[in-house]
Formats: C-alpha cells, sequence, structure tokens
C-alpha cells in the first residue's frame, strides 16, 4: 500500500486527532501534500492509488489557482477514508458541488450509488471524462446547482480559481468572472433519495440546510463544508431548533454544544449532520 493509502488506512483510528490544531495533523497534512504532489507529476498521466480504495485514474487538471494536487489535501483524505470506513452503512449517496469528480469516483469505488450535481459546465465535462476512464457506471450526473427550489438560477464562474465559483449572490466575487444561467434542483426533492450527502457549495449551504425539516434527516447524514461565520450561524440555530445534531472536525468531531464550536471555514475542517449520537468511524 502506498502512503496515501497507509493514511487513509490510519485515518479512523486517530479521528480525535482530526482537528486542525493537533500535531499529528499537521505532520499527516504535509506528509500528504508531499506525497500528493509526487503522484499528480503533469508529465506522468497513469493510474493512481488510494490504498483501501484502490486503483483510479484522475489527470492532472489545473482550475485556475488550484489544480488536481489541492485535491488530496488531508481533510479530502479524511472524508475518503469516511466514505470507506462507512460503505456497509450507508448505500446511496448525493455528491452536492461534485466539481471534476474525485469524491463520486471515490464513493463509487466504495460500492455507493451516487447522484451528483456540478452547475459549472466545463467541470461537469470533465467529471464525465474521469468516470468513463475509470469504467464507473449508473451515476446519475446532473448539470446543475442544488437549492430551496428548482428552476433557473445565475452562477458565476470565477476564472482565476473555479472551484470557488458560485450561485450569484453567495460570496463577493474577485477577479475576471463569467455570469451564466444554470438549472437548479430543489434539496427537499433529493434529500430522502440518499443516505449519505457530500455537499461543498461555495456559500449555499445554509439556503440548502435551513429547507430542511427534522424528517428529512431521520435516514439521511451529511458531511458539508461551511463557508464562512455567517453561513455557520443559520446552519447551528436551524440544526438546534429541529432537533438534529451536528459534529465538528474542529473539536475532533465532537458534538456541536454552542456556535464556536461550528467551522468557520474550511481552515477548520468539515461538518458531519445526523441524528445519530456520533459520527460513526468504525465499520
Amino acid at each position: 500500500m502506498n502512503t496515501l493509502g497507509e493514511i487513509i488506512s490510519s485515518l479512523p483510528l486517530v479521528n480525535r486527532y482530526h482537528n486542525h490544531t493537533t500535531s499529528l495533523y499537521r505532520v499527516l497534512e504535509k506528509l500528504a501534500r508531499q506525497e500528493s504532489e509526487k503522484m499528480f507529476d503533469p508529465s506522468v498521466q497513469e493510474e493512481k492509488s488510494l490504498g483501501p480504495v484502490g486503483q483510479f485514474y484522475f489527470p492532472y487538471f489545473k482550475m485556475g489557482a488550484i489544480d488536481s494536487v489541492d485535491l488530496f489535501g488531508l481533510d479530502e483524505l479524511i472524508l475518503f477514508s469516511f466514505y470507506w470506513t462507512n460503505r456497509h452503512r450507508y448505500k446511496k449517496a448525493l455528491d452536492i458541488g461534485a466539481n471534476i469528480g474525485l469524491h463520486t469516483t471515490v464513493l463509487a469505488k466504495c460500492g455507493y450509488q451516487v447522484k451528483l450535481f456540478e452547475p459549472d459546465p466545463t467541470h461537469f465535462a470533465k467529471l464525465q471524462e474521469i468516470l468513463a476512464a475509470n469504467q464507473i457506471q449508473g451515476v446519475d450526473a446532473n448539470q446543475g446547482a442544488v437549492s430551496d427550489h428548482s428552476g433557473q438560477v445565475e452562477f458565476v464562474r470565477v476564472l482565476g480559481n473555479t472551484t470557488s465559483s458560485h450561485i450569484a449572490g453567495c460570496k463577493q466575487p474577485y477577479g475576471e468572472l463569467e455570469r451564466f444561467q444554470v438549472p437548479v434542483f430543489n434539496i427537499r426533492e433529493l434529500i430522502r433519495q440518499a443516505d449519505l450527502i457530500k455537499m461543498d457549495v461555495e456559500g449555499h449551504e445554509a439556503v440548502i440546510i435551513q429547507a430542511t425539516t427534522s424528517e428529512d434527516w431521520d435516514r439521511t447524514d451529511a458531511v458539508i463544508e461551511v463557508g464562512s461565520a455567517d453561513q455557520a450561524q443559520p446552519i447551528f440555530d436551524h440544526l438546534q431548533k429541529i432537533g438534529v445534531n451536528a459534529f465538528s472536525q474542529k473539536i475532533g468531531w465532537g458534538c456541536v454544544k454552542t456556535l464556536e464550536d461550528m467551522p468557520f471555514s474550511y481552515k477548520d475542517g468539515s461538518l458531519f449532520i445526523s441524528k445519530k449520537g456520533a459520527m460513526p468511524w468504525s465499520e
């Protein structure tokens, strides 16, 4: 097994130390970056390995200031490890904000049925290419965004970093931009189709979470990125109101009790939403 695979295999055993401030996190973060840079030499286009997840094809690809290497940071490996550990617990996943398809690829390799949503047509075309190269079949791929309604929305592509592109009004845009309409799907019509949701929607997460009811979470869990304190507050308030738990990487996946326990940006890691009493880190 290669180094990234060994990291993925060991992460469930040290889940209390996934907090960004721990010494172990900092060591593993540096190691993961070094190994990712070796693996994604732009001149070498070959299959990669994520240890227990298996072999897969994933090309070097630039998205403005961000490239393929950045998609394999330690926080991403933590999520991959979670998907693998829980491959017998969950069966159907929604990948909301699929980017170029890395999470969908890993989820599919772990045996999940995946329904994905990606609004950027350039990213969507690349993810279809990657899924085909990995011979992944049966993914329900949808070019569009997810919100609290269906129809059309204005989408803002940030050319200097297309991973930061977003639904208009969700973030303060910067640099050179493109604006165009994309389809939007209602979370209320989707949430009960899956038992696990991965969500990375660049400032629209509070709108989506606030559209959910307590019953929506009876059989569905989610792991999401919270983009700012402004997003954290309404998410915290809503989950408290409907009686759904949240577990924060910021506090070693402990249960969120106060607003300060919430992640306030990607620098604090992810948030796990569930009616479970703890985040499951064992098979």
